[in-house]
């Protein structure tokens, strides 16, 4: 079936038009516009990931089934919402600093801040660097479905889940998850929930780089 896709403000300009027609099996939800838009333009994919989605003038649910010819539109972050993104695949380094600062508000009574940082040895064997992979618009859809998660679960200010991708070397910042909430215990567990579904769930790939070969983490064997 085809769906109408309209495109506002930065979205538009990073699609180069505020228009566009997808096909979708019979069926499809909002979550599938979204995931067939990001591997469709995966150079955009961290701004589609930000966008809410809407028909006619009432905002979408993700799980809501779209009917054939129906135009959804695009809604990217308003005036007021240009912090930093809440998922980010990067390959720049990351700055935790930023987005504490972004979290806080004045209901937070706690902000938790998880770095998860590249060492010098692993079993017993020294490090050069790491790379990391993702199959990025599948990454971003699960990493958006983990910060839905989390604010469902606790009462939160602000969540950040934010990855890096490609070379790293020792002590750099691989992902950072942060979290605000009016108490410790709930700032500390949606922290908590955000790293360890984003390992469990999310396809990003760790390969560690040793002076006598390599290792894909997780994988049996060495490269």
């Amino acid at each position: 079936m085809q769906v109408d896709v309209v495109a506002f403000a930065a979205l538009r300009e990073a699609l180069g038009t505020p228009r566009l027609q997808v096909e979708l099996p019979r069926g499809s939800t909002g979550e599938t516009l979204r995931r067939t838009l990001a591997e469709r333009f995966p150079r955009h994919a961290v701004l589609l990931g930000s966008c809410r989605l809407a028909q006619g003038v009432e905002f979408l649910e993700e799980d809501a089934a779209l009917a054939p010819g129906v135009e959804v539109v695009l809604i990217p972050p308003v005036s007021g919402g240009n912090g930093p993104p809440a998922i980010l695949l990067t390959r720049e380094p990351l700055r935790s600093d930023s987005l504490r600062e972004a979290a806080l508000d004045r209901e937070s009574g706690a902000v938790v801040v998880f770095e998860g940082v590249v060492r010098a040895t692993s079993d017993g064997r020294a490090v050069r660097h790491l790379e990391y992979e993702a199959y990025e618009p599948m990454a971003l859809e699960q990493m958006r479905r983990i910060v839905e998660e989390a604010r469902t679960a606790w009462p939160l200010g602000g969540v950040y889940l934010h990855h890096r991708l490609g070379h790293l070397e020792i002590g750099e910042v691989s992902v950072v998850a942060v979290a605000s909430s009016p108490h410790r215990a709930e700032a500390f567990a949606a922290c908590r929930h955000l790293i360890e579904r984003l390992k469990a769930d999310v396809p990003i790939w760790k390969k560690e780089m040793f002076e006598d070969g390599s290792v894909w983490v997780g994988a049996p064997g060495e490269c």
